[in-house]
């Protein structure tokens, strides 16, 4: 048994029970039930693609998601973005993200057309300083290495927008209008196909916008990749 363990023993973030983050009763409760929309008008989309009536010159092209947000989701998810539970949860939501994934028939179709390189959503530099790390970036590496795919920080955020969670979604789209940069020092896209990774999606106005600027800097193909939808 490690410190951590001894300090902050492991229980289930649903019942409470001892042993394990997830236990094996509220295992159930994940949801594996994703349906497929369209992000641009939120209508049914079968193959998780941006409908082609929907599609404009910088649209996102579609979006993946592993779970469903319910209650438990949320709880994991909030966990993992608040030490010391990181380096744990890192493995269970990591592993799961990739499991859950790669039985989405459409991603895996997505995935073998295109030769895919993965970014993360960034985080706004004095929210990055206070938690210390960012949790869509820690995905973003799992997957990485899982695929043996690259990743790559592509973009920066300067614009310290408003939690997204308490906004309409007009509000949304508005909140995050201009908040991301290609970081042009660290890589040049030169039409390369991008997954988009980020821990939740909602509305998916963060990953219009990120999306956007990364094909107006000359991506290919950008898809959203997020471990849990609402």
């Amino acid at each position: 048994m490690s410190l951590l363990d001894l300090v902050f023993p492991k229980r289930c973030v649903n019942c409470k029970k001892a042993g394990d983050y997830v236990c094996q009763n509220c295992f159930i409760y994940i949801s594996f039930d994703v349906k497929p929309l369209c992000l641009i008008c939120d209508r049914p989309s079968f193959n998780n693609l941006t409908h082609p009536v929907c599609r404009k010159k910088y649209s996102i092209d579609g979006c993946f998601s592993a779970i469903a947000y319910n209650k438990i989701a949320q709880k994991l998810i909030y966990n993992f973005k608040y030490k010391p539970y990181l380096t744990d949860l890192k493995t269970f939501l990591s592993e799961l993200f990739v499991e859950s994934i790669i039985q989405n028939e459409n991603f895996v179709k997505v995935l073998e057309k295109e030769n895919f390189m993965f970014t993360p959503i960034p985080l706004y530099q004095s929210k990055l300083r206070k938690r210390g790390y960012n949790q869509s970036e820690i995905l973003c590496k799992e997957l990485s290495e899982s695929f043996k795919l690259p990743y790559q920080n592509l973009l920066k955020r300067v614009k310290d927008t408003k939690n997204q969670f308490k906004l309409k979604r007009e509000d949304r789209e508005e909140n995050v209008k201009n908040a991301f940069q290609l970081d042009t020092k660290r890589y040049t896209l030169n039409a390369k196909n991008i997954f988009l990774v980020d821990d939740i999606v909602t509305t998916g106005s963060t990953l219009k916008e990120a999306a956007k600027i990364l094909k107006r800097n000359g991506a290919n193909k950008v898809f959203g990749l997020t471990l849990a939808r609402d």
